[in-house]
């Protein structure tokens, strides 16, 4: 990752990260408060503005809050140890966890670089005395497990460039790589700063230096291939990244004010008479004004300036994606979920619509799809989970369905005749239009056969709501969500003519979700890689699996490369950190040793497709290791002996558990009032001085004490349980 500060004026040293936090003025030490140190070892190289902070469970560390979390400052014997001395309360246990972070020196807004991701953080008991020889925290590592993620977006964004597909058109060296490197620019240009044109050209002239300019941005770029056997995002290298006709390459650019950011687009190569080892020249380049990015996404088709002679070069294609915050509701660093999975979790059972597709004819389901009352009978059957498809409302509500056309009929709800329905986008209606008209189904229309008539029954309507799911369905039954997105086929048409924002349509989604959702288990899908990479940047709770069609005549190849193999897939998701990918079982069956593609890179694999709705496939899937297995007709195919989710066992199990400590506190507690009874006794006896009657009465006493004692304790155990 290749970052940027704003330098000191009077040395021209970059300023420190540290000084840019807001200093809050030293409080008086409240009674009863505990002083603590704090003290981490940090094993990695930390770039030029990042720092150590430290966040928890209270006011002091900044009660999860980024914006509030407390900056620690490094050793000066070790600068690999940073440490922090702070005043924590003493009557409750805190809880913590470490980032590494930024601050933007204009706005102060913290950015969360990395963070722990634990299931617990870390602790410290009540009443923790600060010891000398206290063991050092290690970045990242709690009991040799290492967990450190990457954050997410609190108030920055990220523009992402895409070459892929043979993006350049113009004469070079044969067989030469083109190098391509993105410098931010700050656009923002005070009355003392030189004129912007001046800037520009000043950049050309100052082609080897690693920033490219004097003005840069505040901001940070991370490249990665997915060329590479391990791809992950990586700093910029001085000439930028090589690029093949082959390759999938994305640049990512983390800006704070990004209608204030500029990019240029620097290409080198080597020439044709080059030795190893010598360095590329500069071949031409191009600047991104922030105009051009207004959308969400889109696709440039740029023209090439050659370096030298600045004339026309050639022409070069570049997809971006723009990547906002969610900025309500905001998230926090308690606890995170992103990358987590239960070793036990494996072949889970997932409910595909509910259970099952009701529009085919092999199924005969009797219950309409994607409906409530189809999410239910699949919880009722055992499902683990339920996979679903959620997509807006013109309105902007998420509701669950799948196609992205419907049929609405013409006529009386009543009959249903030939060539009385018209075919419409779903996104064209609001949802009391979907809730109030006659709607069909896109195989319904099509055969002009109505396959439903029971939705005079509320569980039984189409177009769910996807908080009314959230609320009514089982909350130890798992979520899949499928995100529905159009996207560009190969033979370069669109699935469906979606006209909203994509960073609008899945904050949308976000929202409800992070309202509603509770503790229930959720994993989002999708097949669109750029939506997938939304739902891991805007969020830090909820993981993110890539759907993929893999190589398949079944269905048409999309144009994005990273979708139509599990390869790719596999890639994407290793260098987006999500928590895996969910392949089409087609191409698994086809060569079952990509599952090893996935799981080497510690990523968890779900299965879908027609091939799952057979006993001995799902059996023979469990067996190869597959997480979970998407099909249909949970009550057919599932072969649980207990009709219960593993989440519904895993709470009983945790129940079962906690009240089993409570019982071993218990036990303890009235050892030890057994012994202080026992003390108190003998000290009684010692005394030489008191007569024998006036002893037997202090021990009788002693001992009425002590019951007492014992009893109040048994009964705050028990109001502890029962709440």
């Amino acid at each position: 990752m290749q970052r940027w500060w704003f330098l000191d004026e009077k040395n021209g040293t970059a300023s420190s990260s540290s000084s840019s936090l807001t200093k809050k003025e030293k409080l008086p030490r409240p009674p009863g408060d505990l002083r603590h140190k704090f003290r981490v070892l940090v094993n990695q190289d930390l770039l030029q503005d990042e720092s150590i902070a430290v966040t928890g469970n209270c006011e002091a560390l900044g009660n999860w809050q980024p914006e509030n979390c407390v900056q620690l400052q490094p050793e000066e014997g070790d600068p690999n140890i940073w440490y922090l001395d702070i005043d924590l309360p003493r009557e409750s246990t805190i809880v913590y966890r470490y980032l590494i972070c930024s601050v933007d020196p204009s706005s102060e807004n913290v950015h969360v670089r990395r963070f722990e991701t634990h299931l617990k953080p870390r602790t410290i008991p009540i009443d923790a005395a600060q010891e000398p020889d206290r063991a050092i925290d290690t970045l990242g590592d709690i009991d040799g497990v290492v967990r450190l993620d990457k954050g997410w977006l609190t108030t920055e964004t990220i523009v992402q460039f895409k070459f892929f597909d043979n993006p350049f058109s113009f004469k070079r060296p044969r067989n030469r790589e083109v190098y391509v490197k993105v410098t931010p620019m700050n656009l923002r240009i005070n009355s003392e700063s030189q004129s912007l044109t001046n800037l520009l050209e000043e950049s050309l002239s100052n082609d080897t230096r690693e920033n490219g300019s004097d003005h840069p941005a505040y901001a940070f770029t991370e490249v990665v291939s997915l060329r590479n056997v391990q791809p992950l995002y990586q700093q910029q290298s001085q000439f930028g990244c090589p690029i093949t006709a082959d390759d999938f390459v994305a640049i990512n650019v983390t800006v704070a004010e990004p209608e204030n950011v500029a990019y240029l687009i620097d290409l080198y190569t080597h020439s044709s008479r080059s030795n190893d080892g010598d360095p590329p020249y500069h071949l031409g380049y191009h600047y991104i004004l922030p105009n051009l990015l207004k959308k969400s996404e889109g696709i440039l088709e740029l023209a090439v300036t050659c370096a030298s002679k600045h004339r026309p070069l050639g022409m070069m294609r570049i997809e971006y994606l723009k990547v906002t915050p969610l900025l309500s509701p905001g998230c926090t660093l308690e606890k995170s979920y992103i990358r987590y999975w239960n070793k036990r979790w494996t072949g889970l059972d997932v409910g595909h619509r509910g259970s099952g597709t009701s529009f085919k004819t092999i199924d005969g389901n009797v219950i309409r799809e994607n409906t409530i009352a189809s999410l239910k009978k699949a919880v009722l059957h055992g499902a683990d989970m339920v996979e679903f498809d959620v997509q807006l409302s013109k309105d902007l509500v998420p509701v669950i369905y799948h196609d992205f056309d419907i049929y609405v009929s013409l006529k009386r709800k009543t009959t249903l005749e030939t060539n009385d329905m018209l075919e419409l986008p779903m996104y064209e209606l609001t949802l009391e239009q979907l809730k109030n008209l006659k709607v069909y189904h896109v195989v319904e229309g099509r055969n002009r056969e109505s396959r439903f008539n029971d939705e005079d029954l509320e569980e039984h309507q189409p177009f769910p709501q996807l908080a009314d799911a959230l609320d009514q369905i089982d909350p130890h039954c798992g979520f899949n969500i499928e995100i529905k997105w159009s996207q560009k086929l190969k033979d370069g048409t669109m699935e469906s003519d979606l006209h909203f924002d994509s960073n609008l349509y899945v904050d949308c989604i976000l929202k409800v979700v992070l309202e509603k959702a509770g503790d229930r288990r959720i994993v989002f899908s999708c097949f669109d890689a750029d939506i997938c990479t939304m739902l891991r940047l805007k969020q830090n709770l909820y993981p993110v699996m890539f759907l993929t069609l893999g190589v398949t005549e079944r269905y048409q190849s999309y144009f994005d490369p990273r979708c139509n193999s599990i390869e790719m897939a596999v890639k994407n998701a290793y260098s987006t950190e999500l928590l895996g990918i969910v392949a089409h079982t087609e191409d698994l069956l086809r060569d079952q040793s990509q599952i090893n593609l996935a799981t080497e890179k510690g990523l968890i694999i779900f299965c879908w497709g027609d091939e799952n709705n057979c006993k001995d496939t799902i059996k023979h899937l469990k067996s190869l290791g597959i997480h979970a297995i998407i099909y249909d007709k949970m009550d057919v195919f599932s072969d649980k002996a207990i009709k219960e989710s593993v989440f519904l066992v895993a709470a009983r199990e945790s129940q079962a558990a906690l009240l089993q400590q409570i019982n071993i506190e218990n036990r303890l507690d009235h050892g030890r009032s057994y012994d202080f009874r026992r003390s108190t006794e003998t000290s009684a006896t010692q005394e030489g001085s008191l007569s024998k009657n006036a002893t037997e009465k202090s021990s009788s006493t002693t001992e009425e004490s002590a019951s007492s004692k014992n009893t109040t304790d048994k009964s705050s155990i028990c109001i502890c349980t029962d709440s």
